[in-house]
């Protein structure tokens, strides 16, 4: 891969962590955020050293515009250009829709699916005038076939497949392409901390291959969709679940 600048929201945990390595194995330059007033970034940062990954990490809130605009001008005042963008930055709030309350509703749809204006607006026009960008939003399974307990989580992952078709068109003729990942149940730390339990009967039985994906086997395919291979295939929701669900 050309030597590009990448920048992966939500960068410093399970899935966002394994994509910024695979970028950095590719040769890129890459970027990362994590939450504002998190902590820990210092030492995650030694530890990818210590495993020879060089990183930048910038704080920002995805879901507040102002936030984003902010890291935008960071990130240029330091001297980098984003070719890539992964817009991986999420969260979850589950509870039944009769019970579920209106902050929940509104903390999942402003972090899952506002960041995905907030933070492309900054780069897009960048790309599109340079000829050459890929922008990469990781969607969930469940914003196709949907979840019980999970109508936010659904509807905003639902929307960020709707996002990426709209936007590949609007960009297609500048040599930038946009593409969504949708994962199914992959081990990440949160996933692996359900109730052993629960974990095995209600979700790996569900899943045809029998077991959970690797953060890695996505990190993969975000990086194919990142290259100049995949210079062809824009306004692609790619299923990567194991069989979970077909369409």
């Amino acid at each position: 891969m050309t030597q590009r600048c990448a920048l992966i929201t939500g960068g410093t945990t399970g899935l966002g962590e394994a994509i910024a390595r695979k970028l950095h194995d590719a040769g890129c330059t890459v970027l990362v955020t994590h939450m504002a007033g998190s902590a820990g970034a210092a030492e995650w940062l030694e530890k990818q050293a210590q495993e020879g990954y060089q990183f930048k990490v910038y704080e920002v809130d995805v879901a507040d515009y102002d936030s984003c605009q902010e890291l935008g001008r960071n990130i240029e005042a330091d001297g980098f250009q984003v070719d890539i963008l992964v817009n991986n930055a999420g969260i979850t709030r589950d509870g039944t829709f009769r019970k579920l309350a209106k902050e929940k509703w509104d903390a999942v749809l402003r972090t899952n699916l506002d960041s995905m204006y907030n933070v492309t607006t900054s780069y897009v026009e960048g790309m599109a005038a340079r000829g050459w960008g890929r922008i990469v939003n990781i969607s969930s399974v469940n914003g196709t076939k949907g979840q019980f307990g999970q109508t936010n989580y659904s509807a905003a992952k639902a929307g960020i497949q709707g996002f990426t078709k709209a936007l590949a068109q609007e960009v297609a003729r500048k040599g930038v392409t946009v593409n969504a990942v949708s994962p199914g149940y992959v081990a990440t730390a949160m996933v692996e901390a359900v109730n052993p339990e629960i974990l095995e009967k209600q979700i790996i039985s569900q899943i045809p291959m029998g077991r959970l994906g690797r953060p890695g086997e996505v990190a993969a395919l975000v990086a194919f969709l990142c290259s100049e291979d995949a210079g062809y295939i824009t306004g692609a929701n790619v299923a990567i679940n194991g069989g979970m669900h077909m369409y």
